[in-house]
């Protein structure tokens, strides 16, 4: 089931999201890139998004299994605990997010970790940008700017 998270929920959230970092970005980043990632997606941060209703969650059996927030046209934080991937979490949350998106926009964007890029390209998402910078300790961050359009 998929729902709107709640603030008491924030805990949970914020360690699925630290969790899923930990232990799926050093497969493809360095340390300072995998310590920007885990900079970014705060309990602070997360918090005020889940009061804004941007967060959404799916559960399983009574527990957060996964977690998407949805920003205007943009799908952002779309993560799904370690022991839960690869049993169509992650699949229904994106349903869950384009639907949502196409129901008010003509155009989804997200920012594509290295982790999900092979997935958005096989849901028919395409590159629009490239970034790459410098973190804190001399690693290196990439990550595309992806699009999708309705109908395609």
């Amino acid at each position: 089931m998929i729902r709107k998270a709640d603030v008491k929920e924030n805990d949970a959230i914020t360690e699925l999201v630290r969790k899923t970092i930990e232990t799926v970005y050093p497969k493809y980043y360095l340390a300072g890139a995998v310590e920007f990632f885990l900079s970014i997606h705060t309990r602070d941060r997360i918090a005020a998004e889940i009061e804004a209703g941007k967060v959404f969650v799916i559960e399983e059996n009574g527990a957060v299994v996964g977690t998407v927030t949805v920003r205007g046209n943009d799908i952002a934080r779309l993560f799904v605990k370690p022991s839960e991937q690869g049993k169509g979490f992650g699949r229904q949350l994106l349903d869950f997010a384009e639907d949502m998106i196409f129901g008010y926009s003509e155009t989804i964007r997200l920012d594509s970790s290295l982790p999900a890029k092979d997935i958005y390209i096989k849901r028919g998402y395409t590159e629009k940008e490239y970034h790459k910078f410098l973190t804190e300790n001399g690693d290196y961050l990439c990550y595309d700017v992806m699009e999708k359009r309705k109908g395609e």
